[in-house]
């Protein structure tokens, strides 16, 4: 049984009773029902993509509004070279965020806008506590820290999150992960972001 149908039998079942209020399927009263419950139906339907609207993670239509609200885009984000599933990442990123200065935090906020990514501390090298192989780092190595990633991350196209139009595959570069970390650290400190070397281009290429 259909919305529409359940809309019908729910207004059907409004109605006084009588030999004036026939309900037959063939029945005027019936088929002025039927033609009203589509609206009734198509309403409903909108409920609930409100809901699903109300929540940045699955929001779609309300996506520039969730955007506006929270600011972006800001000098992090290029709205005009990003997917819309990036730009959601963008939106929930911004609005869950709680601040925070462990590795697992920045781990966390590139993982919320689609990057993969480990982080190295450093310890200056201190006799009688470093090891014969440790690198010499001098103290001011202790505000530095180094982000390891993927030298381009991909996005694939994927139906039910993408939009008609966008490529099946793109392939996205670290500025916005950069960006967004450096506005993030802490001021006294200082990032270094690694990424692996592409493989070289067979010979002759």
């Amino acid at each position: 049984m259909s919305l529409v149908d359940d809309y019908r039998r729910q207004m059907q079942a409004l109605l006084p009773r009588g030999i004036a209020w026939a309900l037959g399927p063939t029945a005027w009263l019936t088929r002025l029902l039927s033609g009203l419950a589509p609206e009734f139906a198509r309403i409903h339907g909108r409920v609930l993509d409100l809901l699903l609207e109300s929540d940045p993670r699955t929001t779609f239509e309300m996506l520039e509004d969730w955007g506006r609200a929270l600011g972006l885009p800001d000098n992090c984000t290029n709205t005009l070279a990003l997917t819309v599933e990036a730009r959601r990442d963008n939106v929930v990123a911004k609005e869950i965020g709680e601040g925070g200065q462990s590795r697992s935090y920045y781990i966390a906020v590139a993982a919320r806008m689609g990057y993969a990514i480990s982080i190295e501390e450093f310890t200056p090298f201190r006799v009688g506590r470093s090891r014969v192989g440790d690198p010499v780092l001098g103290e001011e190595w202790t505000w530095v820290w180094q982000v390891n990633g993927p030298a381009v991350s991909i996005r694939y196209f994927r139906t039910g999150v993408s939009q008609m139009g966008e490529r099946l595959r793109s392939w996205e570069g670290n500025g916005p992960l950069e960006c967004r970390l450096n506005q993030l650290k802490p001021a006294h400190t200082l990032i270094i972001f690694s990424y692996p070397e592409l493989d070289p281009p067979p010979p002759g290429g």
